[in-house]
């Protein structure tokens, strides 16, 4: 397990590359978690079309038992991902991905057991930012503004639009039950 050292915010507009990226990655990730893994999804603001995003790729694989992935730390390793344990989220195992060309981190594996609250949060909040533009511009806005703020901190960027993501994805999560999901 490491410390991931905070790095500066760039962002770039969006990439149909990040899609094709999340289907590839998702491929190696069946390799490395085997049976245990039920569904990748493509989550974060590289899954949002038309807005701006850290070129990161952000990955959430829903597993049966969210213990066995530790065992599968040296076959994530194989693939070069790094292990970071929970970081932070009670319930997750979190994973970065360098790549070894640029020393630029291109990738962050985030796994839930099936069921957990963060899979539903994650997924509305994509779901949502998808699906209405208004808040998808409102994002990118305030993103921006964050960056502004922060642009060599990806840490305190993160901290800075945690209070708006909260309030998103409290809209979020009402319109994805409204929906019956």
């Amino acid at each position: 397990m490491s410390n991931l050292a905070p790095m500066p915010v760039d962002l770039v507009p969006h990439d149909a590359r990040w899609a094709e990226r999340a289907t590839h990655e998702a491929a190696r990730l069946r390799e490395a978690l085997g049976a245990n893994l039920l569904e990748v999804h493509h989550i974060g603001s590289t899954a949002i079309l038309g807005i701006v995003a850290k070129p990161i790729v952000d990955l959430m694989p829903e597993v049966r038992a969210i213990a066995a992935v530790d065992e599968a730390n040296d076959a994530m390793a194989a693939l070069g991902f790094c292990a970071h344990g929970e970081f932070g989220i009670e319930g997750r195992r979190y994973f970065t991905w360098v790549n070894p060309a640029s020393g630029q981190r291109e990738l962050h594996v985030h796994v839930f057991e099936r069921g957990s609250e963060h899979v539903t949060r994650h997924l509305a909040f994509r779901d949502f930012m998808c699906a209405l533009p208004t808040e998808a511009r409102a994002y990118e806005a305030e993103k921006r503004r964050c960056r502004d703020l922060h642009p060599t901190n990806s840490r305190a960027y993160s901290e800075a639009k945690s209070p708006w993501i909260a309030a998103a994805q409290e809209r979020a999560l009402a319109w994805y039950r409204d929906r019956g999901r």
